[in-house]
């Protein structure tokens, strides 16, 4: 755990140290306000619903910026090889990365919460979705940031590790839900099981069901485990 702890606070240190961190949060901050508050004042509804259905798609972009430099940069560089020779193992290396980003989309989402007060103060908001949402895009982030670590360790350039994160994460929101219309009718329980935002909007409504929370935990470890396997084999 103190490998990990230390790791942790390197990566997360290392978001704020360069201007990306602060480009990637207050690029998100103002589509996101912008799109939530272009038709808030006309829906005439005091809920963050749109917010919510908002955030898959703009994850999809935000965060594999947010991790496309956790190994490529490392393995261009050739750091990697260097903290291969610390008393660290590749899974520590992996989950101190990880719940760095995790702590980032965290700190990223914090200033959102202005939203849900500012809300509150036009109307009786209901609190529960709004909790539940943002536990849900927790754990979104969590899943978007393991399959962004991913895509980072299967290349060594940055902007490909990009591509390749946000290919798989927009497909999983969006395009997932497009292919339920063509399916034939016993296909769609199963890629509607496999689509991110299904089990994200579940949640976003304030129902906590075991299978979404589940789907997310499930999706985050095969990326880690998968990513553990190819670092094992790159060192």
């Amino acid at each position: 755990m103190q490998n990990i702890k230390h790791i942790f606070k390197k990566e997360f240190k290392s978001y704020f140290i360069s201007p990306i961190a602060y480009i990637v949060i207050s690029v998100f901050l103002v589509i996101i306000g912008w799109l939530f508050f272009s038709t808030f004042f006309l829906e005439r509804q005091a809920n963050l619903t749109r917010f919510f259905s908002l955030l898959p798609v703009t994850f999809s972009f935000v965060i594999p910026a947010v991790t496309m430099r956790l190994f490529s940069e490392e393995i261009n560089v050739g750091s990697y090889e260097l903290l291969l020779t610390l008393p660290v193992t590749s899974r520590d290396i992996i989950l101190g990365k990880f719940l760095a980003a995790v702590a980032f989309v965290a700190i990223m989402l914090s200033p959102t919460l202005v939203y849900a007060v500012t809300t509150s103060f036009l109307g009786e908001l209901d609190w529960g979705p709004v909790l539940g949402g943002y536990f849900g895009a927790l754990l979104l982030g969590a899943t978007f940031s393991s399959i962004g670590l991913l895509a980072s360790s299967v290349t060594r350039n940055q902007v490909i590790a990009f591509i390749i994160a946000m290919a798989v994460c927009f497909t999983m929101t969006m395009l997932m839900d497009f292919v339920l219309f063509f399916l034939p009718r016993g296909m769609v329980g199963m890629f509607q099981y496999l689509s991110a935002n299904f089990h994200f909007q579940n949640i976003a409504r304030g129902v906590l069901d075991s299978r979404d929370i589940l789907y997310f935990l499930a999706m985050a470890f095969v990326a880690l485990f998968t990513t553990n396997l190819i670092m094992q084999e790159k060192k």
